[in-house]
């Protein structure tokens, strides 16, 4: 089964966002700058992205509005190797304990490879962090659980959360001061429960909102849903954190909220395993996909 470009989703090894893109086993990224024109039409049929850099066997027709984009069996697979599943055990690498900001009160703990740096923080679209400590996976794994249950904070937070208030967020001086707060928690409990392998380190608060693009656009008000079969995707490109990017659509390509589009937000986890033809971000006003108001709306088809 012959397809073309087909998206991976994003990335985040430096402070830009990227966009991966897949033909069998042909790879390449194009590197998104804010400003820039974005635009695609959405082919044929969705289809699985595969497993652990492996082509799907199938080539397994996936739902539109799933964020995993894999099949049954690739899932398997792709889970039976997974940190976050708790199923690689036996990984010799050092892992590093975050403490991740992502909005007021939305506070997680979680763990990353030491060589991946701070990319893990900004492909969930932590507005700001620090790291606890480092040492051994199951080290690491221990404190993340001993963390979570004595700061009474999640194992995860829906991406709708974090959209929801990723528009009015406090000034930096407060973000900074809940992750101070949180980890002066977290480090009182040095001796125990943090096994001895793992080794603190120092509070550095690292804040994201600059290289996110939050706070120059105005707050996005509807994120799409699905991609259809011939939908078009196309507007200017304002501001991205995670796999989130947004996009100043319609009467509003400059995102100043001032024209008649507004600001969508694009989850491109929704658009892996899509072909994607390339289409003119001018035809911005011709797109048509299904949207969702991101305060808690219904879904809506309209012009995006």
């Amino acid at each position: 089964m012959a397809f073309g470009w087909r998206c991976t989703g994003v990335a985040w090894p430096g402070d830009a966002p990227q966009l991966g893109w897949s033909k069998g086993a042909e790879r390449r990224v194009s590197v998104l700058a804010y400003g820039a024109g974005l635009g695609f039409r959405a082919v044929g049929e969705r289809h699985c992205v595969g497993a652990r850099g492996n082509v799907c066997p199938l080539g397994a027709v996936v739902s539109v509005r799933s964020t995993g984009a894999r099949c049954p069996e690739c899932a398997r697979l792709d889970r039976a190797h997974s940190v976050a599943a708790d199923t690689l055990l036996d990984d010799p690498r050092t892992y590093r304990v975050y403490l991740a900001w992502f909005g007021p009160g939305m506070v997680k703990v979680g763990i990353t490879r030491e060589e991946r740096g701070a990319a893990r923080l900004r492909e969930q679209g932590a507005v700001a962090f620090t790291w606890l400590g480092r040492g051994p996976l199951m080290a690491a794994r221990r404190t993340e659980e001993v963390l979570r249950a004595a700061l009474g904070v999640p194992d995860r937070i829906p991406y709708a959360r974090k959209r929801a208030v990723r528009g009015r967020l406090p000034a930096e001086q407060e973000r900074s001061a809940e992750v101070v707060e949180s980890y002066g928690r977290a480090a009182a409990l040095q001796g125990r429960g943090w096994p001895e392998s793992l080794e603190p380190l120092p509070l550095d608060v690292v804040d994201h909102a600059e290289i996110f693009g939050l706070g120059r656009s105005a707050a996005a008000k509807r994120s799409v849903s699905e991609l259809v079969d011939g939908g078009v995707v196309a507007g200017r490109l304002v501001a991205a954190a995670g796999p989130d990017l947004h996009l100043a659509v319609g009467g509003d390509a400059d995102g100043d909220g001032g024209g008649s589009g507004g600001v969508v937000v694009l989850d491109t986890r929704l658009i892996t395993g899509w072909e994607l033809a390339a289409v003119d971000p001018a035809a911005a006003n011709d797109i048509r996909v299904p949207l969702i108001d991101i305060g808690g709306g219904g879904v809506q088809g309209g012009l995006f």
